[in-house]
Parts: structure tokens; C-alpha cells; sequence
């Protein structure tokens, strides 16, 4: 029970990390501003990875607070951290202006609470018997 509620409340922190990140892109810089700054930044198909990026953060983080299909949204979540470690951050190093390490963390944990939610889940409940959406189905 004690690990269920640990798995809880980081997905609510992770989540809600990822929500911010999301809801800012779209609503603060703009899609246009976002695909801006990525251009900058030298990300490829910066519209494309601009839009990806707002909706995987937001949608995912959303799902992740939920524990809604958990897998996909920490495997969705981890790729968009890896694309931006290695296109934009990991020239800065881990640590400082521009590092690594919120991209590192954040990739990270999505990943591990999209696989290891607990059992205080959308996916327990809704997925019962589905061993894709709920790895802890019998």
C-alpha cells in the first residue's frame, strides 16, 4: 500500500511538471513561438516537434496523473526527454545553464511510473486483464 501511494504522488508530481511544460507551449509561447524556439535550437521539423512535444507533455502528464495508459505515456514522454537531451541539451552537459538534468529526470521517471504506477490507477480498474495497459494483470 506504502508503494502505491509513493507511486501516486510522483505521478502527480511528474505529471504535473509535464502538464506545466505542455500548457506553456501552447498557451504562453504560442505553437508559432514554440516552433520558433525550436527552430533556434536546431531541432528538426520544429512545427512537428513543436506540436508533438506540447501534446505529449500535456496529454501525458494528464494521463500520468490519471494512471491512464500508463506504458504509453511513459514510453511517449521519455522519447520526447530523449529528443531533447540529445538535440538540445546534452552539448551543456548535465548540470548548469542549459543541462541535462530536469530532461534526464523527467524522461527517467515517466518512464519507470509508466510501468510501475501502482495500483492506485485508472489502468488497474479500466484494464484489468490487458498485460499492455496494465503490466500488473494476472
Amino acid at each position: 500500500m506504502v508503494k502505491d501511494i509513493a507511486a501516486l504522488i510522483g505521478r502527480i508530481a511528474v505529471g504535473v511538471v509535464f502538464v506545466a511544460h505542455g500548457w506553456q507551449k501552447i498557451t504562453e509561447f504560442g505553437m508559432a513561438g514554440t516552433a520558433a524556439s525550436f527552430d533556434k535550437m536546431g531541432v528538426p521539423l520544429p512545427t512537428l516537434s513543436a506540436w508533438f512535444a506540447a501534446v505529449v507533455e500535456l496529454v501525458g502528464g494528464l494521463a500520468l496523473i490519471a494512471g491512464l495508459a500508463l506504458p504509453v505515456a511513459g514510453v511517449l514522454l521519455a522519447v520526447n526527454m530523449l529528443g531533447a537531451w540529445l538535440i538540445v541539451h546534452l552539448p551543456n552537459g548535465l548540470l548548469g545553464e542549459g543541462g541535462a538534468e530536469l530532461v534526464v529526470v523527467l524522461g527517467a521517471a515517466a518512464l519507470a511510473l509508466g510501468f510501475n504506477g501502482g495500483a492506485y490507477a485508472l489502468d488497474r480498474v479500466l484494464f484489468k486483464n490487458n498485460r499492455v495497459l496494465n503490466p500488473a494483470a494476472a
